[in-house]
């Protein structure tokens, strides 16, 4: 389960800016609003899309990947600098009482990863097989989130294309209608808007959601990676000073 750090404000500016000069520049040049406004064009573009993202993925990785739209806007909590003291912590009880000094602080834990790890320290297990037992669960964690937010970046490759589609619909319904001068309108205007959603919702949403996505993922990982340092550095009894040095470049 993953704790929220609370709005990230950059990213709703940025949302925010980024629709708005647009609107703003057709505004300026003047043109109408309502002109952007295509229903055809976006039920074109968005399901096409999300079609497409779908037979790609398995419903498990899409699903994780709707899921993760919130970390956008409610980044998950990365907390190293408490993780840092939570070990130098325990590294100064196991120095003085041995690592059984920490069995109370197993309880204490709720997230499942800091639990085991600590859970294996506490037996007494090598710490090869504890750093390696960890990883695998880090490595698993990183490839299922990164594949999440895949999705995004797949929609991101499909919608530009996806809206080259509807264009080329559009024109061939101005084509069938050239005897009809009323009809012409209607079907440039959605050869042109698919066009825009398409390239303008993959730049300004599906790609950069897929990179902040990925930021976060790489924060999280981080972090615990830095809890893996320190436990093991822990088993093998290092000196909580040397400890603390060796993962202070983990918060840089």
């Amino acid at each position: 389960m993953h704790r929220f750090s609370g709005l990230d404000i950059i990213s709703l500016v940025g949302l925010v800016l980024g629709l708005s000069a647009i609107l703003l520049g057709q505004f300026l040049e003047g043109g109408h609003i309502n002109s952007l406004l295509q229903f055809t064009a976006f039920l074109i573009v968005i399901g096409g899309t999300l079609g497409a993202v779908m037979l790609q993925s398995s419903l498990r990785v899409f699903l994780d990947g709707l899921a993760m739209l919130r970390w956008v806007f409610m980044p998950p909590r990365v907390a190293s600098q408490e993780t840092l003291a939570m070990l130098l912590d325990w590294s100064h009880k196991a120095r003085r009482g041995g690592l059984l000094a920490l069995e109370p602080f197993i309880e204490q834990q709720t997230d499942l990863f800091q639990r085991r790890g600590l859970q294996m320290l506490v037996d007494g297990a090598e710490p090869e097989v504890l750093r390696e037992t960890l990883e695998v669960d880090v490595s698993a964690y990183e490839r299922h989130h990164l594949d999440a937010a895949r999705v995004w970046m797949a929609a991101g490759g499909y919608a530009p294309t996806i809206g080259i589609l509807g264009a080329v619909l559009g024109l061939i319904h101005v084509m069938e209608n050239l005897s009809d001068p009323s009809k012409l309108g209607s079907g440039i205007a959605v050869a042109f808007v698919a066009t825009i959603y398409g390239v303008g919702s993959a730049n300004l949403v599906f790609l950069p959601i897929a990179g902040k996505l990925r930021y976060w993922v790489g924060r999280q990982v981080a972090d615990k990676e830095l809890y893996i340092q320190g436990v093991v550095a822990i088993a093998n009894g290092e000196n909580p000073r040397i400890i603390e040095a060796k993962l202070q470049g983990y918060l840089t």
